[in-house]
């Protein structure tokens, strides 16, 4: 699915069923190096971000203040596994955030051509190709520099509300 084709209707049917269904969306690439993307009840970009935490005390500390932050957060969609997605998994249940773990193969094959991905390096200069299109477009906090795990969790916050209307 190429994201610059995307109507102006599917838009306002995402608006819609987001304002109705959820607040807001938190998309996470997991990893010690994490990165974050926040997106609305109108589906609308707030923020992205990356976070070098260096070790899981310091993740597991700053998950609990991002929640604490974000008071209407409803929805976490999470790449990865491993030790630092029990870390999430277990605070999202803790404040009964509605979570979805996923794997980098399943949002690339609806948003890449898999050609223009053969190696991991490929697949992260896509990613921080697309994810300042998609903020282009979508009127996002401009992008002055962005590392590849925040553009991941941009596309895997984009590819989670396109996953919505389907």
């Amino acid at each position: 699915m190429n994201p610059s084709c995307i109507s102006l209707l599917i838009l306002i049917f995402i608006q819609f069923k987001l304002a109705k269904h959820m607040g807001m969306l938190l998309a996470v690439d997991l990893g010690i190096r994490t990165g974050f993307a926040l997106y609305n009840t109108e589906g609308e970009l707030l923020w992205y971000r990356s976070r070098n935490y260096g070790n899981k005390q310091r993740l597991r500390r700053d998950i609990q203040n991002m929640f604490s932050q974000i008071p209407s957060l409803s929805h976490v969609i999470l790449e990865g596994g491993g030790d630092i997605a029990r870390i999430w998994l277990k605070e999202c249940r803790q404040r009964n955030i509605s979570f979805r773990q996923i794997y980098a193969e399943e949002w690339r094959r609806d948003l890449f051509d898999p050609k223009e991905i053969r190696t991991g390096q490929q697949a992260k200069l896509k990613a921080i190709h697309l994810a300042r299109e998609i903020i282009s477009k979508c009127n996002g906090p401009n992008a002055t520099s962005m590392l590849d795990d925040a553009a991941e969790a941009v596309l895997i916050g984009y590819w989670s509300l396109i996953k919505e209307v389907d």
